[in-house]
């Protein structure tokens, strides 16, 4: 019978098909389920947040082979006034990995060691030596892989509606996560039809053809986080077909119908589906896959009680490319829809680097890079590039590839990047430059929700300011404190961005004060107690405002910088600062309340502080920003920051000023 299609926009088409699919209930997100950690996750859907239950590592770790030892015994060796230590108790052999003792604090590799035990030959066997003698001193720290170096606990670690890639799985493992909840799979049937069809690996006679598309777009619905079912070859009569479109229905959520349907053909596809429900769209305006079918199929209860339930029904081109095409603009949306995901398109991109890259040289260099948009330039930037650091393996937008003979990109060179996300996800990415706080990841969540992307880097909140006027960030958090009037912010403002207009918006006020271990073994009470001999602390670093904040009340207070052990370590974020209490590199450190009662900390309130928002005049209008004005208005999230210790959002999102 001939079959005359329609020339549908695309569009249209689909509206008219998601329109009915709602209608019979079946556009609903699909309901979630547990699942372990390990391979089978892989392309999964996350239906809530992850966090890191535990640190990574969870201990002090050695990053090398070698002998781990106190640095400061270490200072007199030099090439020319070699040291000799026991390995009884000044020295002591780890391999790559392993626990680094409590009294040790640094890590000196194999290959920089000589033994003095005529019996041991360090480069072949690893029998402990008596003594060893070392020739150069070695830095508090050196080749150690510190406690969460990687990842610390109650971090966020992927989101509500992320797909889980192999990288992910890692981070959730090393994390501490051993389940997860995730969106349970559409089934999809994929029914290939025609008399003139072998079965993969029979020999192919005259008239007879391989068939292959219900390979390939299996594949396809695998990939994409769907199960899918293959149904036997079926013969090009209609009651067959039917037969099995009926069994279909009932074991799937989605039925593709390979088979004809062009005009001048056996339209059995059309025969079918108007037979057992109804033909939406019968011809599409695209090339190739124009005949294509949408539909909705039903099955009746034979019960007395007779009902019945429809499900929507794709009549795929025979032709491979368009069925190929008709999964990648059909299917695949539906499937993203079940599961409450956006749709991933593998795909390049030229974007500006926004950091010097370095590289061997000798090598192929594949660096992993997170990007964006900012104004209208698409910035990129790498992701730590240590060893044991999966966490950047998880938060890559991208491959960058650097060529063997290339020592090294400069910034704001332009790149090109393969993708792990689509474009699409770099267009709604908000760049967040600035002050690290713990509430940011709450906010990534709730943007997440909105169809937005917060991509935040902790560089401090003079750093932030620096970034906005490099126009390499949306908005940056920010509080530093004004030691003239006691503000915040507004003096460094106009300090480093005379040339930008920006807008100043409360985020909360925050308490600070030291971070301290359970039951304050050490007795600490105030500032004062850090120029005591007995109290190592840890600082951060320079720019930021906790180190604005703490510069100023030492002075206030009378108080030398130099006289506080450890005044110079630093750490980039409070939770670096808890994490080196709480494995005791540090017996305190100024940080937020919320990050000792993340690591079970002691917290000693000493100052409040307003943590603000910079954001540039010329994004504070646009759709990618208009989220995260919905979000600071909302009373449901106000009140979730508003229960960690130590916020108070009583003023958030009110307008501080535009300067």
């Amino acid at each position: 019978m001939n079959v005359y299609l329609h020339d549908i926009p695309f569009e249209q088409a689909m509206g008219k098909f998601l329109e009915r699919i709602e209608e019979s209930g079946w556009g609903r997100l699909h309901a979630s389920e547990s699942i372990p950690v390990d391979e089978k996750a892989v392309g999964r859907t996350l239906t809530e947040p992850a966090w890191a239950q535990i640190s990574s590592p969870h201990y002090h770790a050695s990053a090398m082979d070698g002998f781990a030892l106190k640095a400061e015994n270490s200072n007199s060796a030099a090439p020319t006034n070699p040291l000799i230590l026991s390995c009884t108790d000044q020295a002591i052999y780890v391999d790559t990995g392993d626990p680094v003792p409590e009294w040790a604090n640094a890590v000196i590799p194999i290959e920089d060691i000589e033994s003095l035990d005529l019996k041991s030959n360090l480069a072949h066997d690893r029998r402990k030596p008596d003594r060893i003698r070392i020739r150069s001193s070695v830095t508090p720290w050196s080749h150690i892989r510190p406690m969460g170096e990687d990842m610390v606990a109650t971090q966020l670690v992927l989101p509500e509606g992320h797909v889980l890639r192999p990288y992910d799985l890692g981070a959730l493992a090393a994390s501490g996560n051993n389940t997860v909840r995730v969106r349970q799979k559409p089934r999809v049937g994929i029914i290939p039809t025609g008399s003139e069809l072998i079965e993969v690996g029979k020999n192919a006679g005259r008239g007879e053809i391989i068939e292959f598309n219900s390979i390939v777009l299996a594949a396809q619905i695998n990939q994409w986080g769907g199960e899918a079912k293959r149904y036997p070859i079926t013969a090009d009569e209609p009651k067959m077909i039917r037969k099995v479109v009926q069994k279909a229905i009932v074991e799937n959520d989605l039925v593709l119908l390979n088979a004809g349907s062009s005009a001048g053909s056996e339209d059995f596809s059309s025969t079918v589906i108007e037979d057992l429900g109804e033909v939406l769209v019968h011809g599409i305006s695209i090339r190739p896959g124009h005949p294509v079918i949408l539909g909705m199929v039903r099955m009746v209860s034979s019960s007395k009680n007779e009902y019945y339930y429809e499900i929507p029904i794709i009549g795929v081109p025979g032709y491979p490319v368009s069925a190929a095409l008709t999964g990648e603009l059909i299917v695949l949306p539906l499937i993203a829809k079940w599961l409450g995901s956006n749709p991933q398109v593998a795909e390049e991109v030229e974007a500006i680097l926004s950091k010097k890259t370095t590289s061997p040289g000798g090598e192929d260099d594949y660096v992993r890079v997170v990007a964006g948009r900012v104004g209208d330039r698409m910035l990129t930037a790498p992701l730590p590039r240590g060893a044991g650091v999966i966490s950047s393996l998880s938060k890559a937008d991208g491959l960058l590839k650097i060529p063997r003979g290339i020592q090294g990109i400069e910034a704001g060179e332009k790149v090109i990047i393969q993708l792990y996300r689509s474009k699409r996800d770099l267009e709604r990415t908000i760049f967040a430059i600035g002050s690290h706080d713990l509430t940011l990841d709450l906010l990534a969540q709730a943007l997440n929700r909105l169809d937005r992307r917060l991509v935040s880097a902790n560089v401090g909140s003079q750093g932030g300011l620096v970034a906005l006027r490099r126009g390499e960030a949306h908005m940056a958090g920010s509080h530093l404190l004004d030691p003239d009037t006691g503000d915040f912010n507004i003096r460094y403002i106009k300090e480093y961005l005379p040339e930008v207009r920006v807008r100043l918006v409360t985020w909360a006020n925050r308490s600070q004060g030291l971070l301290i271990k359970k039951g304050n073994p050490k007795k600490i009470k105030s500032l004062k107690d850090l120029e005591r001999n007995d109290i190592q602390f840890v600082n951060r670093q320079r720019g930021s405002g906790t180190r604005v904040l703490l510069d100023y009340h030492l002075e206030k207070l009378g108080l030398s910088q130099e006289f506080i052990k450890g005044y110079s370590n630093e750490e980039f974020t409070h939770l670096g600062v808890a994490v080196a209490v709480v494995s005791s590199r540090a017996d305190c450190g100024l940080g937020v309340a919320a990050a000792a009662t993340a690591l079970d900390l002691d917290f000693i309130p000493l100052f409040t502080e307003r943590y603000d928002l910079v954001i540039p005049l010329v994004y504070t209008n646009t759709d990618l920003m208009k989220p995260v004005f919905e979000i600071i208005q909302d009373q449901e999230f106000r009140e979730t920051i508003g229960k960690i210790q130590g916020y108070d959002v009583s003023q958030m999102g009110q307008i501080v000023g535009e300067f």
